[in-house]
């Protein structure tokens, strides 16, 4: 059988999703076969012939417009994120090559130093992997005391959230809804492998995490695509217990992939004190290890 690949894969499984009541389609007949729509029927509503959608499915078509990506999309009825990749599944299979070489990404500098302007609240800067590429103090006490706070500055130790949340029973316990948050990276993971399926250290990640943990391997093969980007997370913290916190991650405009994640909550200076940050300074002293000493050693990020 022919491997349709990410593009088929995805819409095979938005397609099974979508049942007839939820169109303006009445189904074809009383007896279905099939979960969701039949392809037909998708054609249908796209307004494209049933051979094309077909050969687009089972990977027989390399060449797929936007437009019609976009028709497909709003006849999948598609969320804004969902169509985004779908839109990078399509571009990456008309333009195939060898993976990239795995290599360190390397926070920009302006990046560093918004990071460093962040004193009163946890800060974390996220790269496009989810691995950690800097963190203020206090951002370093709310998701990670039990790490070394120079870890982001070392290839080998720099810490993975997504690795983390599934392998590292002290960050997974962090969370109180363990499932939502892990259904949430997940989501992200396959919405980023979209845009750069030639990562060779994205895809040695989710590779990892398939053959190491059933709660991963079962989350994956849901096929969700979702990028959270703001919200509210109940924590279960080793020095403070219940705390929940709000959250909003804000992207550099010149370098999207780094993101900057920012945590709020209520009684911040009673929180800040009980989790041993400073107050008013996220930064190392000068000359200690830290955030801004050894992030730039590593070679630049890939494209």
């Amino acid at each position: 059988m022919n491997n349709p690949g990410p593009l088929g894969e995805f819409l095979r499984a938005k397609r099974a999703e979508l049942q007839p009541a939820q169109t303006q389609l009445a189904a074809f007949g009383s007896r279905r076969r099939v979960k969701g729509l039949r392809r037909e029927e998708l054609a249908q509503l796209a307004g494209v012939s049933v051979s094309y959608y077909t050969r687009l499915e089972q990977g027989h078509s390399r060449h797929a417009s936007d437009e019609v990506l976009l028709a497909l999309a709003n006849a999948l009825q598609l969320r804004v994120t969902e169509t985004e990749h779908l839109l990078d599944l399509a571009r990456s299979k008309t333009n195939s090559g060898p993976h990239a070489a795995a290599v360190l990404e390397t926070p920009d500098r302006r990046s560093l130093d918004m990071l460093g302007f962040i004193t009163d609240r946890p800060a974390v800067l996220l790269g496009r992997r989810n691995d950690v590429l800097g963190w203020n103090s206090l951002g370093h006490a709310l998701i990670a005391p039990h790490l070394p706070f120079d870890a982001p500055a070392h290839e080998m130790r720099r810490p993975s959230l997504p690795r983390m949340l599934f392998l590292d029973p002290v960050f997974r316990g962090l969370f109180a809804d363990w499932e939502t948050e892990a259904a949430d990276y997940v989501a992200y993971l396959r919405f980023i492998t979209g845009k750069y399926p030639r990562d060779a250290a994205l895809t040695s990640l989710v590779g990892e995490l398939l053959i190491k943990d059933e709660d991963f391997s079962r989350l994956w093969a849901t096929g969700r695509v979702g990028e959270c980007i703001s919200g509210t997370k109940p924590l279960l913290h080793p020095a403070i217990g219940e705390l929940c916190v709000d959250f909003q991650l804000w992207a550099q405009s010149s370098n999207p992939e780094h993101r900057i994640e920012i945590y709020s909550y209520p009684d911040a200076g009673r929180i800040n004190a009980l989790l041993g940050a400073p107050r008013g300074s996220g930064l190392p002293e000068p000359g200690v290890p830290g955030i801004r000493q050894g992030l730039h050693e590593g070679p630049g990020a890939e494209g």
